[in-house]
């Protein structure tokens, strides 16, 4: 009866009712689906686009070896930390205690986290094993050259270690050391956390309760740990080479006498501890261990931070110059060589500051190739004279190279002519008609025309002059579209080739600027067809024909592309046909940058015209910041000049540099061919085994190309910077810092008002460093005592130049190629410095009179690049002075040069008048600029046929007795550079000419008569 009755009690706590799962709609379920195939679809065609695109440069296998590398890193990663994680709490919940008393709030913790504890066992190590994948897989360089590693033949002064030890394997070591320690202990956090749950450790007052299996998986792990951390410490004595924490790179005698002894002592003791952990396992007794962690926690303390402290403050703080000689001597030693400076050659030059008549008489091969077109100023006059059309482009700063015309080397300014597309609309103009470049524009670097416009070798549209027959179209570029569709079989081509009407155009710029004839059969271009273009000119039409891209031959490809680049188009166009091309990753440095990721890129590429086509030739180089003892810099600091005025907002520490390959990239099919330039590179060795067959052999470059192979400006930047305080070897000289140099600021951007102090950049020329010395194209720099504040002075005391020619057989580079030279300038006779010498300029009275005159009205004066060089036993410093209209058409024109030697200045229309002018009415050599302009007569005189004098203070000698008022001739002034600028305009140069001529002729009489 009772039990009846019970059962029909009503149950006060009925169980809850099933929670009803709402089901996902059709629409959502179809939405998911379609954003997954989405994104899955964007995955496929950015992978896809990058195998087509590194199969179609030939080197694919740089992308498998990447991929195939950074994902074998990424499974040891997941697998290193995700493995230990899962097995730690399973462990510790499969041995938990079965009758384990659990306080309340525990309890209320298990009820809350059992229903998740499978999905945290699996989730939790998989999430964790994510980041550790993620970490390792960025590390794949390291492995592949831990693996494939290179003696290096040098061993270091501490250790006596192959240097190889510390570039490839302590940075390996380290990381796996480190990764494992991570890894370690996660693994001991999860597994505690998990028996702490589960009552494998109570707390009961002021004890605690570990149960068996608990004690053992936590003293397993710990000892692992300390091992580790042993293994951690022994490793770090060998980074103390590289640390900087001394008064230089390196272990100094704190760290030798100190700090290394400190860490291989407590790597001992951690080895003690973690076996005082290994007996707790088995004796359940924690009193030792924890003595021991105490232990070696107060060690740490004393060994790794008082006593280096003490040894500092008390043995190295009163005696620091004797004690850390031999130190400073190990740093000196290794940064010269880390940095390539070892061999730098020194050379004293006392030079002289008098300026006697033929003084240049034995530097005229020097002379004759001074460089008076400043590549920073006259890109806006390249693209008034050679733009040709608003759709190409010019950058804003040339190149420097140089061309063997008619059996003579003459330096150059040079650039190619470059596609832009900013202003054309329509994505059928922008990615099909507008495709490309056209032409590689050259002009002599020591000349200038009677208006004062570059004299070209190789100008015009199709392109003409002193280069031979080349392909001109340029597909490749450093402003080339992101991406263009080009070639396939067409019956009509749509590339936009040139103007037909451009022709005449170029050779009326031509003839008004006075360039060499070129001949007739070396300008010949095929043209595939013409058309009408919408302003009603002709149009020279063309179609690709090289391996430059991807071929669009599928329907999948071209979705590919679309997805990629987000413009259905690809896809939709009939444009689109069999066998076009789609180029894209078009920059030269980037293209080197993709088929070489273990190189550093130099920031200024240069095209060429070699062996009939334009090339882009690129320097690159391996860097690292494992090389013991040497001094560690920031190599994009080192880097920034007044021309590359950006600074990199990520800092990349370097203390080793080799250039150890010279790329090249066709500007045509955008073929890119690597050569191993620096043989001897450890890293180079290495990452010749990582990427076989990727790196041709210098034997493969041709006569042509080394002829424009040059010493690159990233890597001179870095030198010059180390060798001002570098250049002294001696370890008290040194410590003193009694001669250290540095840059000199660059005195034309330094004069700018609002301008931050850059340093002057490194110049390209033909000149002969030191007393005996051949001329040869070099690239040069100057130094001055690296003083700051009131006391400062701008006087040379170094003068650095680097070999730049790599001779012009084939397979053979010279001998002398790369050579550094040092001329140091003598104390007791100081030499002025560019800071002072521009000083000089702008202070003159007459040089000032001149500028002022030159200023009036509508025009403004520009300072060219001042220029240094050791001509004549002395030091002369030229300077090219161009004037601009400050509205309408407005370009750079050279109208004067500045030259000065010792404390004499001259001003006058060319070089060559300037030189004369300054070495007493004959410097002894032609500057190569004679009658490029032509004389200016005098203004009408009366009564006294006194010419100034021309041989003293400025140079800018004028005639006396001028009839015409200042007033007058400053009227005359503003109309010729009106008249110009109108011509200009409409193009007719001969009245451009003849606008030129006047105004040159006003300025003449503003002087007589000021």
């Amino acid at each position: 009866m009772d039990r009846k009755v019970n059962e029909d009690v009503t149950d006060p706590n009925p169980p809850a009712p099933a929670i009803r799962r709402r089901r996902l709609s059709p629409l959502a379920i179809t939405v998911i689906l379609v954003v997954i195939l989405i994104l899955g679809f964007l995955a496929v065609a950015s992978v896809m686009s990058e195998v087509l695109w590194y199969r179609q440069t030939g080197y694919l296998p740089v992308l498998t070896t990447q991929w195939l590398a950074a994902g074998v890193m990424f499974v040891i990663g997941f697998l290193g930390i995700s493995v230990p994680v899962f097995f730690a709490i399973d462990i510790a919940y499969r041995k938990r205690p079965v009758y384990a008393r659990l306080t309340a709030q525990l309890d209320r913790y298990q009820e809350l986290f059992e229903p998740l504890r499978r999905l945290v066992k699996w989730v939790l190590p998989a999430v964790i094993g994510l980041f550790g994948g993620f970490s390792t897989a960025a590390q794949w360089q390291t492995a592949l050259l831990w693996l494939n590693g290179e003696n290096a033949g040098e061993k270091d002064a501490q250790f006596g270690l192959d240097i190889s030890f510390y570039l490839f394997d302590l940075p390996m070591l380290q990381g796996i050391v480190a990764f494992a320690s991570a890894a370690t202990l996660l693994a001991l956090i999860a597994g505690v956390a998990t028996s702490y749950l589960y009552g494998g450790i109570a707390f009961a007052g002021r004890d605690v309760r570990v149960s068996k299996s608990t004690r053992i998986q936590a003293a397993v792990l710990a000892t692992l740990y300390l091992v580790l951390q042993a293994a951690s410490l022994w490793l770090d004595q060998y980074s103390t080479l590289t640390g900087s924490g001394g008064i230089r790179t390196g272990a100094m005698f704190q760290d030798v006498n100190a700090v290394i002894p400190g860490k291989q002592i407590l790597a001992g003791i951690a080895v003690l501890v973690a076996i005082l952990f290994i007996v707790t396992s088995f004796t359940g007794k924690w009193r030792l261990p924890v003595i021991g962690t105490a232990l070696l926690i107060a060690s740490s303390l004393v060994l790794g931070v008082g006593y280096p402290w003490a040894v500092q403050q008390f043995q190295v703080g009163p005696d620091e110059k004797s004690l850390e000689s031999e130190y400073i001597e190990r740093n000196i030693a290794a940064t010269r060589t880390a940095y390539g400076i070892d061999d730098v050659k020194m050379e004293r030059y006392d030079a002289v500051t008098d300026a006697e008549p033929g003084a240049l008489r034995n530097d005229a091969a020097t002379t004759a190739n001074i460089r008076i077109m400043d590549p920073e100023i006259v890109s806006p006059t390249f693209a008034q004279l050679e733009q040709i059309r608003q759709y190409y482009k010019f950058p804003d700063s040339l190149n420097v190279d140089r061309y063997e015309i008619d059996g003579q080397v003459e330096d150059t300014v040079s650039a190619v002519r470059d596609i832009n597309i900013e202003e054309q609309t329509g994505w059928y103009n922008r990615t099909l008609v507008y495709t490309h470049g056209y032409g590689l524009v050259a002009a002599y670097g020591n000349q200038r025309s009677p208006g004062g416009e570059p004299v070209f070798l190789e100008n015009g549209i199709p392109t003409s002059g002193k280069l031979g027959t080349f392909e001109p179209r340029v597909y490749f570029g450093m402003n080339s579209p992101k991406y263009s569709i080009v070639g396939g079989d067409r019956s009509k081509s749509i590339e936009l080739d040139f103007p037909a009407d451009a022709e005449s155009n170029a050779e009326a710029s031509a003839d008004d600027a006075k360039p060499a004839e070129p001949d007739a059969a070396e300008t010949e271009q095929a043209v595939e067809s013409e058309e009408t273009a919408e302003d009603g000119g002709r149009q020279n039409m063309t179609t690709f024909t090289g391996n430059g891209g991807p071929v669009l031959n599928n329907i999948f490809t071209k979705l590919i592309y679309a997805l990629k680049f987000q413009d259905m188009e690809v896809l939709l166009s009939g444009a689109v046909v069999d066998g076009s091309q789609i180029l894209y990753d078009r920059n030269p440095v980037d293209r080197v940058q993709k088929v070489a990721p273990y190189l550093t890129v130099d920031k200024a590429p240069y095209a060429s015209v070699v062996d009939g086509r334009v090339v882009w030739i690129v320097d690159g180089y391996t860097t690292s910041d494992n090389y013991p003892y040497s001094e560690t810099s920031d190599m994009n600091d080192l880097t920034v000049d007044a021309d590359n005025p950006q600074r990199d907002a990520l800092g990349k520490p370097i203390n080793y540099i080799r250039n150890s390959v010279k790329a090249t990239v066709d500007a045509y099919d955008g073929s890119v061919s690597l050569y191993a330039w620096d043989t001897e590179d450890p890293l180079l060795k290495s990452w010749g085994k990582i990427f076989p067959g990727t790196l041709k052999s210098v034997s493969d470059m041709s006569g042509d190309l080394l002829s424009h192979v040059r010493y690159p400006s990233d890597l001179f930047k870095v030198q010059r910077a180390m060798l001002g305080e570098y250049h002294v070897t001696d370890a008290d000289a040194f410590y003193s810092a009694e001669d250290k140099w540095r840059t000199p600021d660059d005195p034309v951007s330094s004069t700018k008002q609002g301008a931050a102090k850059l340093a002057q950049p490194p110049y390209y020329l033909t000149l002969a460093a030191g007393a005996e010395a051949d001329p040869n194209y070099s690239i040069y720099s100057t130094y001055i005592p690296a003083q700051s504040g009131a006391g400062s002075r701008d006087i040379l005391t170094g003068y650095l130049a680097a070999n730049s020619n790599a001779g012009t057989t084939d397979g053979k580079v010279s001998e002398d190629y790369g050579t550094l030279k040092l001329l140091t300038l003598p104390k007791g006779d100081p030499i002025p410095g560019p800071g002072q010498v521009q000083n000089s300029f702008t202070t003159d009275s007459k040089v000032s009179n001149l500028l002022n005159i030159l200023r009036q009205g509508e025009s403004q004066v520009i300072s060219g690049n001042l220029l240094t060089l050791p001509v004549g036993g002395g030091l002369l410093y030229v300077q090219p002075v161009y004037v601009q209209a400050k509205s309408g058409t407005s370009f750079p024109i050279l109208q004067k040069v500045l030259v000065s030697f010792g404390d004499q200045i001259a001003f006058e229309d060319t070089l060559d008048e300037a030189l004369d002018a300054l070495f007493g009415g004959n410097s002894g050599a032609d500057a190569g600029d004679t009658g490029t302009t032509p004389t200016t007569e005098d203004p009408d005189t009366s009564g006294d046929d006194t010419g100034g004098d021309t041989s003293a203070g400025s140079g800018s000698g004028t005639g006396s007795g001028a009839t015409a008022t200042l007033d007058a001739s400053l009227k005359e002034m503003k109309d010729a550079l009106e008249a110009r600028d109108t011509a200009m305009q409409k193009g007719d140069w001969t009245a451009y000419g003849e606008a030129d001529d006047r105004l040159k002729k006003a300025i003449e009489a503003a002087l007589a008569a000021e």
